[in-house]
């Protein structure tokens, strides 16, 4: 398998969000990756500087976290050079590996800033080694900071941190400490590019829940009009499932349900409503069974949210 495992270091504007490029937020301004063998040793390094073209001067906290001052911009190449140098070193089909979901986003943000064309596959899907370790040493919902997972795993600090080759280095070590059941059963999904239409809709079974991405709306009430975005299958048997407590609103853009699987017992369904850079709305929804515990605290949540409504 061609594990990549990618880290980037990016700027942002120096002088705050009124003067920022709305449509590039995150200026990359250093790639680093690594490429490991399914033993997870490293083969290969991939590390360069990019020199910046819209925030030419570091912002106060990239100086404080990022090991680059403005003299090391000096003899840089820019964003698209090294960029498709970096593609042709990830070779044929190669498996992205991060720490955290950001740094595809940003990548693919930037390749559309420039007017590069989008190498990447879609649906795109990579293995974010932060959400995993959480999922396998923790409770699924902590994130940890690469440096508290290197000390808690006491792998030695013999390179610095917030350098994007470092960073990856990091993390393709910590991957030794996972097996290649748990890395790829539980891949993440990109949401930079989402699907256009209904036959690109993205559905994807895990151990212990489903996800389901949906084409794009007008308006949030429009998606949550679909019979396909509120349907409720379980995971389990693939049989629709009639739900005991109808959606309901928490939040502007959640949503949740309780449905009954006769094999299977309950189930949570869940809808996020995200919203595209061109104002569209699309939809992601889980559903996982659970405990008559979980259905008590999801009927209060209602309870408590139509009381605050009325």
């Amino acid at each position: 398998m061609n594990f990549i495992v990618l880290d980037l270091e990016w700027n942002q504007c120096p002088y705050g969000k009124t003067y920022e490029e709305k449509l590039l937020p995150f200026e990359i301004i250093e790639i680093g990756a690594v490429r490991t063998d399914e033993s997870r040793e490293i083969l290969d390094r991939f590390s360069e500087i990019v020199k910046p073209q819209v925030y030419t001067s570091l912002h106060y906290h990239t100086s404080e976290i990022v090991n680059l001052r403005n003299i090391d911009f000096k003899d840089a190449r820019s964003f698209p050079e090294v960029f498709s140098d970096f593609w042709k070193w990830c070779g044929s089909d190669p498996i992205f590996c991060t720490w955290g979901p950001s740094d595809l986003i940003e990548l693919q943000r930037n390749l559309t800033y420039h007017g590069m064309d989008n190498p990447f596959a879609f649906p795109l899907f990579y293995y974010d080694i932060q959400k995993i370790f959480s999922i396998v040493f923790e409770d699924r919902k902590t994130r940890r900071s690469l440096r508290y997972v290197v000390d808690s795993l006491e792998i030695p600090r013999e390179i610095p941190f917030h350098d994007a080759l470092s960073d990856a280095v990091y993390t393709a070590k910590i991957m030794k400490y996972l097996t290649d059941e748990q890395i790829l059963s539980n891949s993440s999904v990109d949401y930079f590019r989402t699907p256009r239409n209904r036959c690109e809709e993205i559905y994807v079974r895990y151990l212990t829940y489903s996800k389901f991405v949906s084409k794009p709306y007008d308006s949030k009430l429009l998606a949550m009009k679909d019979k396909v975005v509120v349907s409720t299958v379980c995971p389990e048997c693939q049989k629709n499932s009639p739900r005991k407590l109808q959606w309901f609103s928490h939040g502007s853009r959640n949503y949740y349900c309780i449905s009954w699987c006769e094999e299977h017992g309950y189930l949570k369904g869940k809808i996020r409503l995200r919203r595209r850079s061109d104002g569209k709305y699309y939809a992601v929804k889980t559903i996982k069974p659970v405990s008559s515990d979980e259905v008590l605290r999801i009927k209060e949540l209602k309870e408590a949210h139509g009381a605050k409504r009325s």
